[in-house]
């Protein structure tokens, strides 16, 4: 049994219109919301092998403060390739990753994200929103065999589910 985790980046900034769209940091609204969603994460525990990121800027943050949150020390591989990429090529890179890896992060953007989120699990799943953070389980025992429908959702979250109501034990770790 293998874990993904699809992670969406947290919202970027538009505040500069001279910078390209890999270029784009976060807004205050995407710092804001990555100190709720890691706060979530480290109450939950969650530990992970690898952190696969693409190579924007927005998605590299998003990737670096999750991963100092959760206590991830090992490297993250910020890869070209996860920008704009196409679903099957992303599955192909999912494909590639050595079965020492037991969970691994996705941290990448939209469309691509939800497509493959809709590929690999048997219900229909909606779109993901900025920093939407959703853990599957797959049925495979190696990378390789991911394959459409072998997935079940642990658990999806996003920081609008936390606009009206924040758990204690969210709160209480939020600062930390």
């Amino acid at each position: 049994m293998k874990k993904l985790y699809i992670i969406r980046h947290a919202k970027s900034s538009w505040k500069n219109g001279e910078l390209s769209d890999f270029e784009r940091g976060l807004n205050r609204r995407g710092d804001r919301d990555l100190k709720i969603m890691t706060s979530y994460m480290s109450l939950k525990d969650i530990n992970v092998d690898l952190i696969l990121s693409s190579s924007a800027l927005r998605a590299q943050i998003t990737a670096d403060k999750i991963a100092k949150k959760i206590d991830y020390n090992n490297k993250i591989h910020y890869m070209k390739e996860l920008y704009m990429v196409r679903p099957e090529k992303l599955m192909d890179i999912i494909k590639l990753q050595d079965d020492q890896y037991e969970s691994i992060f996705v941290v990448g953007h939209n469309p691509e994200l939800t497509e493959i989120a809709n590929t690999l699990l048997q219900n229909e799943f909606i779109k993901m929103p900025t920093l939407a953070i959703l853990a599957i389980d797959l049925d495979i025992d190696s990378w390789e065999d991911i394959t459409q429908n072998c997935g079940k959702v642990d658990f999806y979250i996003y920081p609008k589910q936390f606009q009206y109501y924040m758990p204690k034990q969210v709160r209480s770790v939020l600062e930390r």
